[in-house]
């Protein structure tokens, strides 16, 4: 794997030694983009691939990130009963703009501004998990302790 981080990957890393943790960024040889590359990346289950989905709040149009365990759907239905929050889809100019990455390579943190993080309760069950790291083909491992104090997320029950 190589070792030399591009300019999302270093933000990525940049706030994680920010934030007191040693966790370290991984630019991968092959794409990330997807949570079932991210785990043959990685040589992991796609469970323990936290995918991170940004969606639109449909009544303030703000940014929310869902923080899904990889082998969940996301069910609207259940979000909304949890949190008050009905989701939208958001295009792919709105999540660059809103937390500067691109689809395919958002990370869980180191947003542009302050997005409102949903977690899969499911993540839980694993001691270590992957998330995306700003680019489509860079990662970084982390628990699910650790994501929640990262984000500061709401742990939910989301899976269809």
């Amino acid at each position: 794997m190589s070792t030399e981080l591009k300019a999302s990957s270093l933000k990525v890393q940049a706030f994680l030694s920010q934030h007191g943790q040693d966790f370290v960024v991984q630019q991968m040889p092959s794409s990330t983009r997807t949570a079932k590359d991210a785990a043959e990346a990685v040589g992991c289950t796609v469970s323990q691939i936290a995918k991170s989905l940004i969606f639109k709040d449909g009544e303030t149009g703000a940014p929310v990130l869902v923080v899904a365990s990889g082998s969940n759907m996301v069910c609207t239905d259940k979000v909304k009963e949890a949190t008050g929050i009905t989701l939208e889809k958001a295009d792919a100019s709105f999540v660059r703009e809103k937390v500067g990455y691109a689809i395919g390579g958002v990370p869980p943190v180191a947003h542009n501004e302050k997005v409102q993080t949903l977690l899969d309760k499911d993540l839980h069950q694993y001691t270590e998990i992957w998330a995306a790291a700003g680019t489509p083909n860079s990662v970084f491992k982390l628990n699910p302790q650790y994501l929640g104090e990262l984000t500061q997320g709401q742990w939910i029950d989301l899976a269809k």
